[in-house]
């Protein structure tokens, strides 16, 4: 029996450094979430005596004292139901306008396609007193679906140029071939071409997810101030200008971590796949 004996490749002084600039890279990044997480079973006193300290015993007053007695609880549902809505709406609506762009080649059409791009190089606070006034007009400002509708207009532009890409790259026999039998255009979208989408609709839902429940400037501007907004906006009302509470702080901040890396864990083979083959059709 003939053995096969593979080559090695030699360790390489540049491959000795790249290995010690990411391991350096990845303790840089990931030491603020483990100080956090510290922090976060650590009474007030001890996170003032010594920040990076571990923790002498598991002090969860923070957490009860969290839920118990602050508004965290409401915003952290207002957050929930911001990034669950916004996030639906933008999948229900998103792909099947890049659909039809890439699949009907006319002027219009990369008029439209042209008009979406543009509006993701407009910074936004030039329109941003403009459209308060235009969500006070509709009267949703002040409401919870005021931040809902500028998560979707603001995701339109990236969605286009996401999915566009994507459907430009699927066969259109596979949609002549269910016309054939009989599917109607809207029916061969959702049960054809987009389960294709999957890559490409979890990196969509990541990237917007994190930034809606991450946000801080929309629901503070929006939202009334009189109540809890969100969690974000509700952990930096604990850190007052006079006296922090540093435990509550850090406790909320581990309570926003965890449904994310929820959400990634799930979807993290989609969201690599949709990376890849986006930079392969860019």
């Amino acid at each position: 029996m003939k053995t096969v004996k593979y080559k090695q490749d030699k360790v390489r002084p540049s491959h000795v450094l790249l290995f010690i600039v990411l391991c350096l890279s990845g303790a840089l990044f990931l030491s603020p979430m483990l100080i956090s997480v510290m922090s976060a079973f650590k009474t007030n006193g001890e996170i003032l005596k010594d920040p990076i300290a571990f923790p002498s015993s598991l002090y969860t007053g923070g957490f009860e004292y969290l839920f118990a007695k602050t508004d965290f609880p409401k915003a952290f549902f207002n957050s929930l139901f911001l990034t669950i809505v916004s996030e639906l709406m933008i999948i229900l609506v998103i792909p099947m306008g890049a659909y039809g762009i890439a699949r009907t080649k006319s002027k219009l059409s990369g008029a439209i396609y042209t008009f979406f791009l543009t509006g993701m190089m407009i910074p936004f606070q030039s329109y941003m007193v403009a459209l308060f006034r235009q969500l006070n007009t509709i009267g949703v400002f002040g409401t919870l679906y005021g931040p809902i509708v500028i998560y979707i207009a603001g995701a339109c532009g990236f969605g286009t140029l996401l999915f566009t890409s994507f459907v430009s790259g699927i066969p259109v026999e596979i949609e002549e071939a269910a016309q054939i039998d009989g599917c109607s255009s809207l029916r061969t979208f959702w049960q054809i071409v987009f389960p294709l989408l999957k890559p490409c609709t979890a990196s969509m839902v990541i990237l917007n997810g994190l930034g809606i429940w991450n946000d801080y400037l929309m629901p503070s501007l929006v939202l009334p101030s009189t109540g809890a907004k969100t969690i974000n906006v509700e952990i930096y009302r604990f850190a007052g200008e006079l006296s922090s509470r540093w435990d509550i702080v850090f406790s909320g901040v581990v309570c926003g971590i965890v449904p994310i890396l929820i959400v990634f864990f799930c979807l993290q083979g989609y969201f690599v796949k949709g990376i890849t083959a986006g930079a392969a059709k860019g």
